[in-house]
C-alpha cells in the first residue's frame, strides 16, 4: 500500500474518478455508497498504513494564524460583499436576517461534518500519501487546489469552480505550513461560513 504503483492508482480512483463520477446522473444512494467507503477507506489508511495520530499538536502557533486568517477573511469579506451587491443585492445577508435559527443550523452542521472530512481528505490525507511523490512542492499545491476544485464539479457551476479552487490554494498553504488539519478546518469553516451568511449559499449549494 505503500508502492508509487498503489498510490497511482490509489490517486486516480479517489481524485479524479470518483469526484467526476458524481458529475454524471446516476442514483445518488450508489454516491452516498461511494462516498463513504472512500471516506472510511481513507481513515483506515491514515490510521493503519500511515500510523497517524489524531491528536491536536501543543506546538500549534495560535496567534499569527488567526491573525493571517483574519486578514483574509477581512479581504474576502469586503470582495465577496461587493459581489453579492452587484449581481443579487436581495440575497445579501438575507438567511442571516430572515432564518437566524436556520443560519445557525446550517453553520454547526456544515463546520463539523463537511469542512472536517473534506481537510482530512483533501489536505492531510492527499499531503500525506503523495507529497513525496513530487520534487517541485509548488506543482503539488498546484494540483492539490485543482483537485479540490474537481471535487465541486458535481454543483455544474463555474463560480463554484473557481472559489473553490481558490479556497483550495489557501488550504493547501495553511496545511504546508502549519502541518494542521485542526487550523485548515477552523479557516475553511470561517471562509465557507461567510460565503453562506453573505448571501451566496444558494450559489455554493447551501439550502436557503
Amino acid at each position: 500500500m505503500k508502492s508509487v504503483t498503489y498510490k497511482i492508482i490509489e490517486f486516480v480512483i479517489i481524485f479524479l474518478i470518483i469526484p467526476i463520477s458524481f458529475a454524471v446522473p446516476y442514483s445518488p444512494w450508489l454516491k452516498l455508497s461511494f462516498g463513504l467507503l472512500g471516506f472510511l477507506y481513507v481513515i483506515y489508511i491514515l490510521l493503519r498504513v500511515e500510523q497517524l495520530k489524531f491528536k491536536v499538536s501543543k506546538t500549534i502557533k495560535w496567534k499569527p494564524f488567526w491573525k493571517i486568517t483574519g486578514i483574509k477573511l477581512v479581504l474576502i469579506a469586503f470582495l465577496t460583499t461587493i459581489f453579492v451587491w452587484i449581481t443579487d443585492s436581495e440575497s445579501l445577508f438575507t438567511v442571516l436576517l430572515n432564518k437566524p435559527l436556520k443560519w445557525l443550523m446550517l453553520l454547526f452542521i456544515y463546520s463539523f461534518f463537511s469542512v472536517y472530512p473534506q481537510e482530512l481528505l483533501y489536505r492531510t490525507f492527499f499531503f500525506k500519501r503523495y507529497q513525496s511523490l513530487f520534487k517541485n512542492k509548488s506543482l503539488f499545491l498546484l494540483l492539490n487546489a485543482v483537485l479540490f476544485a474537481l471535487a465541486h464539479l458535481f454543483f455544474g457551476s463555474i463560480l463554484v469552480l473557481v472559489l473553490t479552487f481558490i479556497g483550495g490554494l489557501l488550504f493547501a498553504y495553511t496545511f504546508k505550513k502549519t502541518q494542521s488539519t485542526l487550523l485548515v478546518s477552523i479557516e475553511h469553516a470561517i471562509y465557507g461560513c461567510w460565503l453562506f451568511t453573505v448571501g451566496m449559499g444558494s450559489m455554493l449549494g447551501f439550502p436557503t
